[in-house]
């Protein structure tokens, strides 16, 4: 059993019989909700942590019964990436997640080339003081990303606990997520699943594949929507697992490239398609992979709720697909 209370700012807990020989940084982490012993750890090596009163710097100090450990949590420190005012469509909101619908073209976390203007910019600026610190900053907890030029749904953490428990989901696959994809060609069987390790390109490093070695489990599952015109096919795609690039990579390995896809649209459909006037025609102004998050479903991290959100098609893909319907 562990005590725990005092005065804002600071957690005390008291070690019993069974925490002896506990390594202090994971005896914390256990008892303290929503804090990781990576972050334990960091408190301790900078000095925020005290048994029976003098300075612990030691994560690895083994544990004694009776022994009391106080933790002085200092208020989270600003981001780094700076607060941007840009637009988002919230879809759900409370005090621990945010749901929001990502447009095309936005990043979601900066990064070289992307400093700024991305989703964690625009969440920051959005959430403002409501983000309670996660590592000991006050920003959103980015759990799994999507693309760039990918729109639809995604969710951030707000609080430390909640990035845990909605991590723990991604990783056993118990949340939910489905995408529509319009591809080129006709699949068959209409529905099927796909799967094959997926790492980087042996020869372009810029690529995604798969691998025969060094690659990462991956298991895309897919059903067919309906035929679009004679050249393409809406389908609906749901992941069992969460690799970077992992429904482009496994619908080309295919021959099935989604339209627009100008990174893995190199299969015999996608070079007849580019070097086809009329299906270029029909990708006019079209600058992106046809790929949409349309449903995201997880238990709340903090009431356990099952949560479900769905976002229709946006426009740019409505219309590509009724200039498809044509051809």
């Amino acid at each position: 059993m562990a005590d725990e209370d005092e005065s804002e700012g600071m957690r005390i807990f008291m070690a019993a019989a069974e925490d002896a020989g506990e390594r202090a940084d994971r005896f914390l982490a256990a008892r303290f909700d929503g804090t990781s012993r990576s972050r334990i750890k960091s408190l301790i090596e900078g000095g925020a942590v005290s048994v029976d009163g003098a300075t612990l710097s030691d994560p690895a100090f083994r544990v004694k019964a009776g022994q009391t450990f106080a933790i002085l949590v200092p208020e989270p420190v600003a981001a780094q990436p700076e607060a941007q005012d840009i637009a988002l469509s919230v879809v759900y909101e409370d005090e621990e997640v945010i749901v929001v619908d990502k447009p095309a073209g936005m990043v979601v976390h900066p990064a070289p080339g992307n400093p700024d203007g991305t989703l964690v910019n625009a969440l920051l600026a959005h959430c403002g003081p409501s983000l309670k610190g996660i590592g000991g900053e006050r920003r959103p907890g980015i759990v799994h990303r999507i693309d760039k030029d990918t729109s639809g749904l995604l969710v951030a953490a707000k609080s430390e606990a909640a990035l845990a428990g909605l991590q723990r989901q991604f990783a056993d696959h118990s949340a939910a997520r489905a995408y529509f994809a319009v591809v080129w060609g006709q699949p068959s069987p209409a529905a099927d699943s796909i799967e094959g390790p997926i790492g980087r390109h042996p020869v372009d490093r810029q690529r995604m594949a798969i691998v025969q070695r060094g690659g990462r489990a991956a298991l895309t599952r897919y059903r067919t929507i309906r035929r679009v015109g004679s050249r393409a096919t809406l389908l609906e795609c749901r992941l069992a697992t969460g690799r970077t690039h992992q429904i482009r990579v496994h619908l080309s390995s295919r021959g099935h490239p989604l339209v627009g896809d100008q990174v893995y649209g190199r299969t015999r459909s996608g070079r007849q398609a580019t070097n086809d006037r009329v299906a270029q025609a029909a990708l006019d102004g079209f600058a992106r992979q046809a790929l949409h998050a349309a449903l995201l479903g997880f238990s709340h991290p903090i009431t356990g709720m099952w949560l479900e959100f769905e976002s229709a098609l946006p426009q740019d893909i409505g219309t590509l697909l009724a200039r498809l319907e044509l051809i």
